[in-house]
């Protein structure tokens, strides 16, 4: 009988049972997120302080929604990264939907924000309210990035809720495997910075790797 699951209900014991995903031991395997990182410039410092400072101010009133989310946080940091400037494009509200091989299960949903380079996937983004542990979107954001994985090339993910970010990879191997950052902090020093340098950095692989992951 088939099954049809929304993205946002679907659990990692789901996707493990129906796609075969694996989280990987190897602290190798996901190394984009810390190593070699691009300095910020101080310009780049103060807007992000200026980001922090509207966050805070927000949220001392009330817990920012999805959409302030959006605004407030995801927005600057997507375009101090460089990814509304070409050879990147913005995509929002796009359909997915991926099936299991024996095609008992399908999975359907919507991704938030999708970041696009000449039709390659770059970084699906989550963002959540901030009453929401960030966390709770990963299995969300594993089912979209797991949409028609051929190339062996990885495709990154990015969860937001304003509060918390968490950096994805996804890469097929014998199975599609993943592994994630810890959840980085708005309200730890000098972590908004690392996300942006994180950003940027992910951003950067694209132009040296331009055939990375093919949309169909």
């Amino acid at each position: 009988m088939l099954q049809t699951i929304q993205a946002q209900d679907i659990s990692l014991e789901e996707l493990q049972e129906n796609f075969g995903l694996q989280r990987t031991t190897d602290s190798q395997f996901f190394r984009e997120w810390q190593d070699n990182l691009p300095s910020l410039t101080d310009e780049e410092k103060r807007s992000l302080e200026r980001v922090r400072s509207n966050y805070f101010n927000l949220v001392n009133r009330r817990p920012l929604l999805e959409e302030g989310v959006k605004m407030v946080v995801l927005s600057p940091l997507l375009d101090f990264a460089g990814f509304f400037q070409a050879p990147f494009s913005i995509r929002t509200e796009t359909s997915v939907e991926i099936a299991a091989e024996d095609n008992r299960v399908i999975v359907r949903g919507r991704i938030d924000v999708l970041v696009v380079q000449q039709r390659l996937w770059i970084l699906v983004i989550e963002s959540k309210s901030t009453e929401f542990d960030v966390m709770a979107a990963l299995p969300q954001a594993l089912a979209y990035m797991l949409y028609d994985l051929k190339s062996d090339k990885p495709r990154f993910g990015f969860l937001v809720n304003g509060r918390e970010f968490v950096f994805v990879k996804l890469q097929q191997a014998d199975v599609p495997i993943y592994g994630r950052s810890y959840a980085l902090s708005i309200d730890r020093a000098n972590e908004l910075e690392q996300v942006l340098a994180a950003l940027k950095g992910i951003g950067q692989l694209f132009y040296s790797h331009p055939n990375s992951t093919t949309l169909t």
